[in-house]
């Protein structure tokens, strides 16, 4: 992974130089909580990518369960519950699902009690006439999430035909001694604990995201250590090669400037899904006592065309982060054009003449002064992803320092569950 912002973030030098200083009694906080290795902080998400014992336990559950005639994983869950796991099955696999049919296994996502939505997913699994063909997981970590209940009774309904063995196909990943984890005992269903003061939007490198990604055929020690790359960068180390050092920075002093919108702007569209997982991370840790940044997500080269002229021509109110990666594909453009109305691309590599859109769009960003960063990952694969995702999870814990807000907890987000609750105990069938 590489990091520039030098010239491109317009952020002045001796700022940088003023929030090291500020963020160096939190960096040797979190180096503390690393070397303790314990769950007992929370910014105890740091310690999962090393935990050798919890990614032994998902290994040994898969390979309990069989995934050898494997051709669905039903996810269930909502917000920090699956955004991470399909934003690393999308980059890799689910981006392309349409047009190859016969990959398998697949992931099904059940994040919405949308009826329409759900009679669809639910008619193509009831198809299934093996069980060793499903796994199902639920995952909640309060064990109380309306919309996960509500998905989970629906699928475990699509099989009763099958009786009681279906539970053999499932696994409750949950809170120790939620309600969902001691239902799940109670009706001996396999269950994986998330540690308490790892929050959901925190918790891809936990069992919520390794065992789902794992029965998917991703290689999770790869996305172990790829966020261990990233950990040992964005920790321990209080230099500008530090990329969630850099970026809280810029993104706290723009939001002083009153850039209170940050778009994550990815050029490869596999990777729209993860930046649905960031805009989570940011939105819910930041959002909170009157402040915030407000999360957006743009892809190139598609959304050139949809909100280009608002970024370029709008209110000065917006930072970017540029993702893309080095790779450069094979694929070319035909030497003889049916259509010879653009010049100099005959012969060329799709990939040379994205790379082309993306440096014109950087350079424009410049010359327009809309300050931005730029991460480039070596490639869309497992170690890149996540080295990506460790990284932001860091910076948005020093983003949080910086502007002064806890960016662990959600308290507003239990509003609407209660309101929720309230109407559901006065609605009549």
């Amino acid at each position: 992974m590489k990091f520039f912002f030098e010239k491109s973030s317009l952020l002045p030098t001796d700022e940088i130089e003023t929030r090291k200083k500020e963020l160096s009694t939190y960096l040797e906080k979190l180096t503390a909580v690393l070397e303790s290795g314990t769950y007992e902080e929370n910014e105890s998400s740091i310690c999962l990518p090393g935990d050798n014992k919890m990614t032994e336990r998902v290994m040994q559950l898969l390979a309990e369960k069989g995934i050898e005639k494997l051709k669905y994983i039903i996810d269930v869950g909502i917000g920090g519950s699956n955004l991470g796991t399909k934003a690393v099955y999308d980059a890799l696999y689910g981006y392309a699902d349409t047009v190859e049919p016969e990959r398998m296994p697949k992931i099904l996502f059940f994040d919405t009690c949308d009826p329409e939505y759900v009679e669809k997913a639910l008619h193509v699994i009831k198809k299934i006439q093996n069980k060793e063909e499903l796994l199902i997981t639920i995952i909640s970590k309060s064990g109380g999430t309306t919309e996960t209940i509500v998905n989970a009774e629906m699928v475990l309904s699509a099989f009763l035909q099958a009786g009681e063995e279906i539970l053999e196909r499932v696994v409750v990943t949950t809170d120790e001694d939620s309600p969902l984890w001691k239902t799940a005992v109670e009706k001996n269903i396999t269950v994986l604990a998330i540690p308490k003061l790892v929050g959901g939007r925190y918790s891809v490198l936990s069992p919520v995201g390794l065992f789902p990604l794992a029965a998917a055929g991703v290689d999770i020690k790869e996305v172990q250590r790829g966020a261990l790359a990233a950990r040992e960068l964005c920790v321990k180390n209080g230099d500008d090669e530090n990329p969630a050092l850099i970026s809280s920075i810029f993104l706290s002093f723009f939001y002083k400037q009153g850039k209170n919108i940050h778009d994550l702007f990815v050029f490869h569209p596999e990777f729209e899904s993860l930046g649905k997982w960031y805009r989570q991370l940011m939105g819910e840790s930041i959002g909170k006592d009157g402040k915030g940044i407000t999360p957006t997500v743009s892809v190139g080269s598609t959304d050139l065309h949809s909100v280009a002229q608002l970024y370029l021509g709008g209110p000065k109110d917006k930072t970017t982060c540029f993702l893309s990666t080095a790779v450069s594909k094979k694929i070319k453009m035909p030497e003889k054009l049916h259509f010879p109305l653009v010049k100099d691309i005959g012969g060329k590599k799709l990939s040379d003449i994205m790379g082309a859109i993306q440096e014109g769009v950087m350079a424009t960003y410049y010359n327009q002064k809309i300050p931005a960063i730029s991460v480039i990952l070596d490639d869309v694969s497992a170690f890149s992803l996540g080295e990506f995702m460790q990284y932001k999870m860091i910076e948005i814990m020093l983003l949080g320092q910086l502007m002064g807000v806890n960016a662990f907890n959600q308290p507003h987000v239990e509003l609407y569950k209660t309101e929720t609750k309230k109407i559901l105990s006065k609605t009549t069938l």
